[in-house]
Parts: C-alpha cells; structure tokens; sequence
C-alpha cells in the first residue's frame, strides 16, 4: 500500500523531481510512518524512480521532455492495439468487469473529491486490469514499468480547478465501448487518452486538448 501511494504521488507530481525528501518529510505529508516509507523507496530505487541520497534522503529523477514524449509514444503502439484486441473478443468475465466499472466510478470520484494521489493510483489499477484481457503477463509489466516512468505534473492542477473529470469519465466511455465490442472506438479513445499525458496532464491546461 505504501509503495503504491509513493508511485502516484512521484506519477501525479506531488512529489517533485529534483527535490531531495527526507523519509520523514514524505511520511509526515502523506500520513505514514517513516519505516515503511524509507523500505518503499528504496524499492523505487531499484525501479529507477528516485535516487538516495547518501545522508539526506531520495530524490525523484528528473526526465525530459523527450524521454516523456518516448514513453508516451510506446504507450500508444502497445496499448491502443491491446485495447482493440480486447475489444473484439470481449470481457467473458463478469466479475471482472464489475471491478473495472467500480474502478472507473472511483476514479470519477477522486477526480470529483481533488485528490490527485489516489487517482493516480486507481488510474494505474484500471489500466493494468483491464490490458491483463489481452491475455499477455510480459506486456502489462512492461505497460507497468512506463506508466510508473511517466509524468503526469498538470494532474493536481486540473483537480484543483475542478477540471479532471472529463478525462475521468473517459474510463467509463472506454468500458462502454469495449462491452460495446466497438475495436474501432476503443483504440481511438486509447490514443486519445494516452495522448493527455503530454497534452492536458502534463501542463494542467484544458485549453491544450
């Protein structure tokens, strides 16, 4: 739970690149003890997160825009594709597909609530959960290692303002069009929303869609 909520916070922003976090300091903002923090990080070492430094603390690693853009374009070649796959065969899983729906209203919920932490979160469930319907283990983990690499710094911005729940409400549509079986809207709304992450999340400026 503890290594979940520090990812969103580094993917949502609330943890800024270049700025050196004491375990202490991070807990104290999040609400969680400095043990399970300080062991969380240093999981998010190994994943090429954040970096520690030697007697002060970690710091967030700071990407480019070109290394953004990269992630964002792989993104799109393995997830849209996936989405349209799944699309076609549909989701013979009622359980599952309860979950996913619950996940969707969640994220509405966050959005709606401003907490750009737990959205971040629930939005990486989401994602994965549903491109495991593509029946293919090393695909979701390598869709898992670019979505935690990417950055979403508009993200606080856009639920601040109120504006996040357009593109929330985006996982419901895609759930629709999938159950649907419409492959051709499901993959166009993927690109689209993969394509937010260099447009209106990253900057927090709804004029940029």
């Amino acid at each position: 739970m503890t290594l979940r909520r520090l990812q969103a916070a580094i993917m949502s922003g609330y943890l800024k690149p270049g700025t050196v976090y004491s375990a202490r300091s991070i807990g104290t903002q999040l609400g969680i003890s400095a043990t399970p923090v300080r062991e969380a990080m240093l999981d998010l070492v190994k994943e090429g997160l954040v970096e520690a430094i030697p007697n002060k603390g970690f710091r967030v690693v700071q990407l480019t825009s070109t290394e953004l853009d990269e992630l964002t374009q792989l993104r799109e070649l393995i997830e849209a594709p996936t989405v349209r796959l799944i699309a076609k065969r549909g989701i013979d899983d009622e359980a599952g597909l309860a979950e996913l729906r619950h996940l969707a209203d969640e994220l509405e919920r966050t959005a709606r609530d401003k907490l750009p932490i737990e959205f971040s979160a629930i939005d990486l469930q989401f994602h994965l959960k549903l491109l495991a319907y593509g029946n293919n283990k090393s695909l979701v983990d390598t869709v898992r290692g670019l979505r935690l690499r990417s950055r979403l710094y508009g993200i606080p911005q856009l639920a601040d303002r109120g504006e996040l729940a357009s593109t929330a409400h985006e996982h419901t549509e895609l759930l629709d069009l999938i159950c649907a079986g419409d492959a051709d809207g499901a993959e166009a709304l993927m690109r689209r929303h993969i394509r937010h992450v260099r447009g209106v999340w990253a900057t927090g400026d709804s004029t940029d869609e």
